[in-house]
């Protein structure tokens, strides 16, 4: 459901305002009047290209031979017909079209027809979109291109006749003006840092007559600051976005070095603080925790990303600037949504996900959230985001945190902004190696008195989780909440890799993962189900799963606690570890200040 109240209206209307802006600047920067300021000298010759991380994949040149396009999740049948003429089957397949990522595909194949292959391509592009306009010239599909073009330039320039070479550098230095002009046009964020980068780029890899007119350092030194939190993480609180900005700022630093200049001390601090975070969201089979639009882990990018880590600094357990703890005991890691919703203008894919957790044992995911597709479907995007999708409590069958305004560009964006929690409090502990965190947030407050308190404790050998999720109403429950006593679901959704069976006496659930490793789900409170869920973020797309729910309400109470316990199974006899049998005699769970 989306909502919108008082307190988020006068946001959204100041960030409607600065769209409505934005879109305006972006029609004036692209009519007739102002298109003369993009023409100019052509580019002599490029005198560095930038290293592409990502990995290309040559099969990818024999399915274009073979009239087949696919990107974005989609497949587009090309015939004999150029890419640039054919209808997009998605707007996010188009975007990765004119963004010419997909050149990295061509240059893998290492052959001349791949070759020949991109100049006609990039000749098409550069005949049908010699003006500024249509989605082609977005700021941000524009910056894209144009760090496509410069890694990629020598698969299609090398070789190439003199009138196409020229052709191409005037469209180049065309781009490079275009986007100078238009770069605080383009959507906050990464797409703003990209554009950055991308002219960061221009300045050092075009020949010398242009040495420093492209690049905005001072911008992109004030937008590295903004942007990268003081603990590495990404303002955005979306971890995906760490791989997607460091893939670009890593060749950055390298073409700095290259051209023997001096690179902003900023970039090199962002990208020192920003590698230990990859670490810090690395779980289980070493992709990257589900949280705030993170969808399927690039483990090739993620691979080439670490290669490059000089530093090897150790993550931290508590990231509270980008508001995540992170517990590893044993095999055991745990990895927790302890913070604030992003920024209004940035919280287009974040997720009311407050306190959910993902835990994995070695290389197994165990409790998960449901993540985000790889493709771009909206009606999962919506699901996704709910409290519903992720390991928390869910109170009153709502979300803690409201989706807010959505609607068309030019007014609130094209997705439905995140507002709230507004107060959430995160204290992590560690005595004789037993990590314990206790954490609160108040996004079910306003609509219905109610304060979520979580406290988790891992012993010291990872074998043992032990939780109590609490709700504090003191003025008691109002809203909907009091008419049907305030329910509440604690979910505990399953990775689909694992295998759930729900005990005869209905007080455990025996999960067994893909090495017949067991674990088993506990709580004497409460009503304890197995339910279906869906995995979204697999490479693959949606898979069916499971999840751990356990059902409560207050009541006429003003306060309720309920217990539960994660606890892995000795492998010998299938019975539980002496640790978990010291805890069953203490049924009250030892967390309490």
């Amino acid at each position: 459901m989306i909502v919108e109240t008082i307190s988020t209206r006068a946001r959204l209307t100041t960030s409607a305002t600065r769209n409505a802006s934005r879109h305006a600047w972006r029609w004036l920067l692209r009519s007739p009047l102002l298109r003369w300021r993009y023409r100019g000298h052509p580019i002599d010759h490029l005198l560095i290209m930038p290293q592409d991380l990502r990995t290309g994949d040559p099969s990818f040149a024999s399915e274009i031979y073979s009239g087949h396009l696919g990107l974005a999740g989609e497949v587009a049948l090309l015939g004999t017909d150029s890419p640039f003429t054919v209808p997009p089957p998605s707007d996010g397949w188009e975007r990765e079209l004119h963004g010419f990522g997909w050149l990295r595909h061509l240059r893998a194949a290492h052959d001349e027809i791949s070759r020949e292959h991109a100049r006609t391509l990039v000749r098409d592009w550069i005949s049908l979109h010699r003006d500024p306009s249509g989605l082609a010239w977005e700021p941000e599909i524009t910056a894209r291109r144009i760090i496509s073009w410069l890694s990629h330039a020598a698969i299609f320039v090398e070789g190439a006749d003199e009138t196409f070479y020229d052709q191409a550098m005037r469209s180049l230095a065309m781009q490079f003006r275009y986007l100078r002009s238009s770069y605080k046009d383009t959507p906050d964020g990464v797409p703003r840092l990209t554009s950055l980068i991308a002219l960061s780029l221009a300045g050092l890899c075009a020949d010398e007559k242009h040495p420093s007119s492209f690049a905005r350092p001072k911008a992109l030194i004030e937008e590295l600051k903004r942007q990268i939190l003081a603990d590495g993480g990404h303002i955005s609180r979306n971890p995906c976005a760490l791989i997607e900005l460091l893939l670009d700022l890593l060749p950055l630093r390298q073409c700095y070095i290259a051209r023997d200049q001096n690179p902003p001390p900023e970039l090199f601090s962002a990208i020192d603080r920003m590698m230990p975070m990859l670490r810090f969201f690395q779980i289980g089979d070493q992709g990257f925790a589900h949280f705030n639009g993170m969808g399927p882990t690039p483990m090739e990018s993620l691979a080439a990303l670490m290669v490059h880590d000089d530093v090897r600094g150790k993550p931290v357990s508590h990231a509270d600037k980008s508001g995540y703890c992170r517990m590893k005991s044993g095999n055991s890691i745990l990895i927790i949504d302890t913070g604030h919703a992003p920024p209004i203008s940035l919280s287009g894919e974040a997720h009311a996900g407050a306190l959910s957790f993902e835990m994995s044992s070695g290389n197994h995911p165990l409790i998960v959230n449901c993540g985000v597709p790889m493709r771009d479907e909206p009606e999962w995007r919506s699901v996704a985001r709910a409290t519903a999708a992720h390991s928390t409590l869910v109170f009153s069958d709502s979300s803690s945190s409201l989706l807010v305004g959505g609607g068309p560009p030019a007014t609130t964006g094209d997705t439905p902004r995140l507002s709230g929690p507004a107060n959430v409090q995160a204290e992590l502990r560690s005595e004789k190696g037993t990590a314990e965190l206790r954490a609160s947030h108040d996004g079910y407050d306003q609509r219905y008195g109610v304060t979520h308190v979580r406290r988790l404790r891992m012993a010291a050998n990872g074998e043992l989780l032990m939780g109590i999720d609490q709700l504090i109403a003191p003025q008691g429950l109002k809203g909907a909440a009091r008419d049907n006593g305030g329910e509440f679901a604690i979910r505990f959704h399953l990775h689909p890799s694992t295998r759930a069976e729900i005990s005869q006496d209905g007080q455990s659930v025996l999960i067994s993962l893909p090495d017949h490793e067991g674990w088993r789900m506990s709580s004497k409170e409460g009503t304890l189900l197995i339910e279906e869920s869906v995995f979204l973020a697999d490479v693959k797309g949606p898979r069916r799963s499971s999840q751990i729910v356990i059902y409560g309400s207050m009541g006429a109470a003003n306060e309720v606690k309920l217990n539960w316990s994660l606890e892995q199974l000795s492998l010998a006899a299938g019975k539980p570890s002496a640790e978990t049998e010291i805890r069953e005699e203490n049924s009250e769970l030892p967390l309490e200040d």
